[in-house]
């Protein structure tokens, strides 16, 4: 029996490899997030400097400075992707076990092990976004890409909660030496995927790796619309991120105990935003991209305004729930959405710089807008602060008539045809030649 096109785009290998890529990119993030600060303060650390140690994850906000190399050098093993992958993924591997033979009070060591963990494992999403790219077509990226996001966000409960677990019962030590194996499921991936076609063959020089992947984005078709395309990556999701940036505060300022944010808010949260990415995905199949860039923005918007009406209302367990389950369930479509529009717009020939790039303007308004969040809501109020997060909201809905209408397709990326060897660039020039005299 034949497969309909929609449960062809589902059940293939290539969501397969989706879900693991979404694991292993997760998982070293999540330690640095969610496994180091507990290490250390139980180990008797200040918080004063488990703060300041949030400051190794530079890498993951510069790693499109290093992004041309992996677009260009192939290694001599693997593949371009592949070998790249495997070198990110065995230093990981090196650096988590590094954990264990330290003494956590010799903060100098921590640190830099812990900035190389983010160094490589910003590398490897590097990779692990390009191969992506190049390995799913159009019409599946949707899908593919939220079930990578949701992979990604579920992998944060091995080192945030089992590892939390093991740690009880066991010496850190033990237990990093634990986690690092879920490392080799990375390893296994690259081993046992295959090696994707790219459109052109790298060249390491400086034009082709670094001026090139910009010259394309810039020029593809035209200033104008790219300035657009930019600004919309920034802006569609700004107001969504503003408003959840203080969250807990505000959840704590309405009356509400941590227990209760700790089994409504935070479960109100994770899940919705996990079936919005799932849901969203299967969306995308059915009506593409661009309407439903316009679908679940307007369900951000909305949702949003929740919060405004959770900030005028006597406290309630079930509407905070409720109002958080919306909340999430319209940042996992947004997102789903954002990033399906990110990889198609990123060309297949310069994967990894653009991608690199694009993900980095997208995360810019979690990196400086929302340091601010706390004195936009001590000026505003909390009612009137969501109001503004809902006004946020407006531009990158309006940039979409031009970018994304809804009847209209997303503008084409050209194919870059790949060029001749060198004794066919010859023959070429020597006819050209003949032809002129």
């Amino acid at each position: 029996m034949k497969m309909t096109p929609f449960f062809q785009a589902i059940l293939n290998r290539r969501m397969l490899i989706c879900l693991f890529t979404g694991l292993v990119s997760g998982l070293p993030l999540y330690i640095l997030i969610s496994m180091l600060p507990a290490w250390l303060r139980t180990e008797g650390i200040g918080l004063k400097e488990i703060g300041l140690l949030t400051l190794v994850q530079i890498p993951y906000a510069w790693k499109f400075v290093w992004s041309p190399i992996m677009d260009a050098i192939k290694l001599p093993w693997l593949g371009l992707r592949r070998g790249w992958m495997l070198v990110s993924q065995l230093a990981l591997l090196l650096c988590v076990c590094g954990y264990a033979f330290i003494d956590p009070t010799d903060l100098m060591w921590v640190a830099i092990i812990s900035t190389a963990i983010a160094f490589f494992s910003a590398s490897q999403d590097i990779v692990i976004d390009a191969y992506r790219r190049e390995i799913l077509p159009d019409e599946e990226l949707g899908l593919g890409n939220s079930l990578h996001i949701n992979t990604y966000r579920l992998s944060g409960l091995i080192p945030g909660s089992l590892a939390l677990i093991l740690a009880d019962t066991m010496p850190w030590s033990t237990v990093f030496l634990i986690i690092a194996l879920f490392l080799l499921i990375g390893i296994g991936l690259t081993l046992s995927i295959a090696e994707p076609k790219h459109q052109l063959p790298p060249r390491p020089t400086f034009q082709s790796a670094v001026i090139e992947p910009f010259h394309e984005f810039f020029t593809r078709h035209g200033l104008r619309y790219a300035l657009a395309v930019l600004s919309f990556m920034v802006l569609y999701k700004l107001g969504d991120n503003l408003a959840t940036a203080l969250s807990t505060a505000f959840y704590l300022d309405k009356g509400y105990s941590l227990t209760e944010i700790g089994l409504i808010a935070k479960h109100a949260g994770l899940w919705p935003m996990i079936i919005g990415g799932l849901l969203g995905g299967l969306i995308m199949i059915r009506i593409g991209i661009n309407r439903s860039l316009w679908l679940f923005g307007l369900v951000q918007i909305v949702s949003i305004l929740g919060f405004a009406w959770l900030a005028e209302a006597e406290k309630s367990l079930w509407l905070l729930a409720l109002i958080i389950s919306f909340e999430y369930l319209g940042v996992g479509l947004g997102t789903a959405a954002s990033v399906a529009f990110i990889a198609k717009t990123t060309s297949k020939a310069h994967a990894a710089t653009q991608f690199a790039l694009f993900t980095a303007l997208a995360a810019l308004p979690r990196t400086t807008l929302n340091t601010f969040s706390g004195f936009f809501a001590e000026w505003l109020g909390w009612t009137h602060f969501f109001m503004f997060c809902t006004l946020l909201a407006i531009p990158g809905m309006l940039l979409l008539f031009y970018i994304a209408p809804w009847n209209g397709a997303t503008r084409s990326i050209p194919k870059y045809p790949i060029p001749p060897k060198d004794e066919d660039s010859l023959t070429a020039k020597s006819a050209n030649i003949s032809q002129s005299t």
